[in-house]
């Protein structure tokens, strides 16, 4: 055996090299470390972008869908005059006013209709109000007890949206206690 201080000074050196670099992480385990580091970013980021363009193209979709939502619920106090217009009318029904005022009334609910307007069904069914605003109760037998009786306005559903509630009167059975 060869005392430590006889050792070469080469062998010496190598020896303590090797004691440092087995300390040290191997560099292709480092650099398959951060391969590994940065392929699982590109992947998130990837499905990042790919969420994110779907999610703009929903809401391009929708904001088309809905685009004219504004204009509509401006036009419907217009529509409501106009129905009242046609009830006065509607005394003579031959006149020429009435037939007009019917064929611009026939061209706005086929507009209504092209821009996915539909009427919510008010009268008789039960009260809703989701979709129905009730401004008040009246006694009623006890069959229409929590139906509508009477629609003072009527409401519209744009697609899948309310676009106005129907206002409506709801029938109330009078022996109830509250």
């Amino acid at each position: 055996m060869i005392p430590e201080d006889d050792k070469e000074p080469a062998a010496a050196v190598d020896e303590d090299f090797s004691d440092a670099a087995s300390g040290e992480l191997d560099p292709y385990a480092e650099l398959e470390a951060d391969v590994l580091k940065w392929k699982e970013l590109a992947v998130r980021t990837a499905a990042d972008l790919d969420n994110f363009r779907k999610r703009s193209a929903r809401e391009r979709e929708e904001a088309m869908r809905y685009a004219n939502q504004g204009l509509l619920e401006d036009l419907l106090p217009v529509i409501d005059n106009f129905e009242m217009g046609m009830l006065a009318a509607a005394q003579d029904k031959s006149s020429m006013i009435y037939i007009g005022m019917d064929m611009v009334r026939r061209q706005l609910n086929d507009f209504l209709s092209a821009q996915g307007v539909t009427e919510i069904p008010a009268d008789g069914k039960t009260f809703d109000p989701n979709v129905h605003e009730a401004v008040s109760q009246e006694d009623c037998a006890p069959d229409q007890d929590g139906k509508v009786l009477r629609v003072h306005r009527r409401g519209f559903m744009l697609r899948d949206r309310l676009l106005r509630p129907a206002v409506v009167v709801v029938g109330k059975t009078g022996g109830e206690e509250g």
